[in-house]
């Protein structure tokens, strides 16, 4: 018996909600989630224990984890720079895999022997002087990262990672809006940006801001690309859109090249 203020829901009612649901599910249905791993360096020495570590043992551990694609980039400025730096980029299929992967690869004894020299460092001889790890989710319309099929040799290839900072979360999503719905991402597709990945930062020092990474043959490529977007009217239309205002309150873009183990 029901009792007075009670009442039955609607079978209709009841079917919408169902399809909003399994419609919201869908949506996010299959984005990866990405670690960028940030490795600061001042020594010849330490980029060598570095590149040892990774080319020989955390990529190939990784690969045998089942992560097909991980990424390895140098900023072009290394060489003149006090604060050297190595970016990994390891796209992920969920936060449980990231949870899990340290303690799989300490079961992995290929992993354990070839990375000694990195785990083993003395403390007075790091190779790093500090490390940073960056969280990331896909965005809704680009749910997968992709390796651009670019034909130059590895040291002329131009990977750009851009990071867009917001002064508030309201304003951050406005931006994330932008690239989605907004049709930012479209437009890049378009002018064949060759877009690694976008993700929207859950977890880092700079926050709220999101992430992506484009590529291009060589610098004249770049140059030439960021040229045509600029000059496109698709973009100057959408940037003077007033609900977009003021949604970036700093941008900064680092040009790296990939590593010679570098998969991308």
């Amino acid at each position: 018996m029901f009792k007075k203020g009670m009442f039955l829901v609607p079978a209709t009612i009841l079917s919408i909600l169902f399809f909003a649901s399994a419609m919201a599910q869908h949506k996010n249905a299959g984005r990866e989630f990405y670690e960028i791993k940030l490795y600061h360096f001042t020594t010849p020495a330490q980029e060598e224990i570095l590149d040892k570590y990774l080319s020989e043992a955390y990529i190939p551990a990784l690969h045998k984890a089942g992560i097909k694609s991980i990424g390895a980039f140098k900023p072009l400025d290394n060489d003149t720079a006090a604060n050297k730096k190595l970016y990994v980029l390891i796209p992920l299929r969920s936060m449980e895999q990231w949870l899990t992967l340290p303690q799989q690869l300490q079961k992995d004894a290929g992993y354990v022997n070839a990375a000694k020299a990195y785990t083993d460092a003395a403390y007075n001889a790091a190779p790093y002087t500090r490390m940073e790890s960056i969280l990331l989710r896909a965005f809704n319309l680009a749910p997968q990262s992709a390796i651009p099929g670019l034909k130059s040799g590895k040291k002329e290839r131009v990977y750009e990672l851009r990071s867009y900072e917001s002064a508030t979360e309201k304003l951050y999503w406005n931006k994330v809006h932008m690239f989605n719905e907004g049709g930012e991402i479209p437009l890049f597709k378009r002018l064949r940006f060759n877009a690694v990945f976008y993700g929207e930062v859950i977890a880092g020092s700079r926050m709220p801001n999101l992430m992506y990474m484009t590529s291009f043959e060589n610098m004249a490529d770049r140059d030439a690309h960021w040229q045509a977007f600029r000059d496109d009217a698709e973009w100057k239309a959408l940037s003077a859109k007033q609900e977009y205002k003021n949604n970036v309150s700093r941008n900064e873009t680092i040009l790296t090249y990939p590593a010679p183990y570098s998969d991308y």
